[in-house]
């Protein structure tokens, strides 16, 4: 990590996560040296990550969390983790969007962020099961009125989950019954041997049903969800198009990740709209 004591808040802790989660502890004197902050900063966000539940504390430091398979974090405990990295993701996600387009965007906090970046796109009719989502495409309607062009919308029902998405039988039933061009899915984990997986059941078959009624399957997931594997898999790495994921995917994940995909696109590096 390099040295600055302008970092932001959310920056430092993204380091911090990073670094517990790689080393598998640090001690707060490493972090004030690293970072080139005081004690006190330091701690601070500790405390703000402990809460969060993204690291426990411990006697001069922390360690990771460790998370059982059926753990499924909440859509605020998620959304102030690794932004950066997901708004490079939802611009170069974007790019990938043709005008007209029938779409469908899955749950999470990184679609949510693409749903932004998707609403001065032309004509899309976008199919959602995550309330998050279509609040973003229901907001920008409110704010502008029903404009030329505006996004036409079509909601899922369904129970919702601590991630805001509506996922069960009613859900599922309105999903199989369409068809859409290119499916953006967000995922808690993604490996080569478990391919797509989430802690909730439910959720696992709706996603299911998202994959199946889609003509691509485009995932976007930042780096850290390389290597998690939740309760339930959904789909294998071989029924993905495309990987939309950012520049800290080590590079021996990469070489992996393009034995099984057609195309993998590294959000914020040079040609990240180029096939692999």
């Amino acid at each position: 990590m390099s040295e600055n004591q302008n970092l932001l808040a959310e920056q430092r802790r993204a380091l911090i996560l990073d670094e517990v989660r790689r080393r598998g502890g640090v001690r707060v004197n490493e972090l004030t040296r690293k970072l080139g902050v005081s004690d006190m900063t330091v701690r601070r966000d500790l405390d703000a990550l402990a809460r969060q539940g993204m690291l426990e504390k411990v006697h001069g430091g922390a360690v990771p969390v460790v998370e059982a398979s059926t753990h499924e974090p909440g859509f605020e405990a998620k959304s102030g983790l690794e932004l950066t990295a997901k708004e490079d993701i939802a611009r170069a996600a974007a790019r990938l969007v043709s005008p007209g387009s029938a779409i469908a965007l899955s749950g999470g906090t990184t679609t949510y962020a693409l749903a932004q970046h998707l609403l001065e796109v032309p004509d899309l009719t976008v199919v959602t099961n995550s309330v998050r989502v279509a609040d973003v495409f229901h907001a920008a309607q409110r704010t502008s009125g029903q404009r030329q062009g505006g996004a036409t919308v079509v909601l899922t029902g369904g129970v919702r989950t601590p991630s805001d998405s509506l996922v069960g039988p009613v859900a599922d039933q309105a999903i199989a019954a369409l068809h859409f061009d290119l499916l953006f899915l967000g995922v808690h984990g993604i490996s080569v041997e478990a391919g797509l997986s989430t802690p909730n059941l439910a959720e696992a078959e709706t996603n299911r049903r998202l994959v199946q009624s889609a003509r691509r399957v485009v995932v976007v997931a930042d780096h850290t969800k390389w290597g998690t594997v939740g309760l339930s898999s959904f789909a294998a790495l071989e029924q993905v198009d495309t990987l939309v994921t950012d520049a800290g995917l080590p590079g021996e994940a990469r070489s992996e990740i393009s034995e099984h995909l057609r195309r993998l696109v590294v959000a914020g590096e040079p040609g990240d709209d180029e096939d692999l």
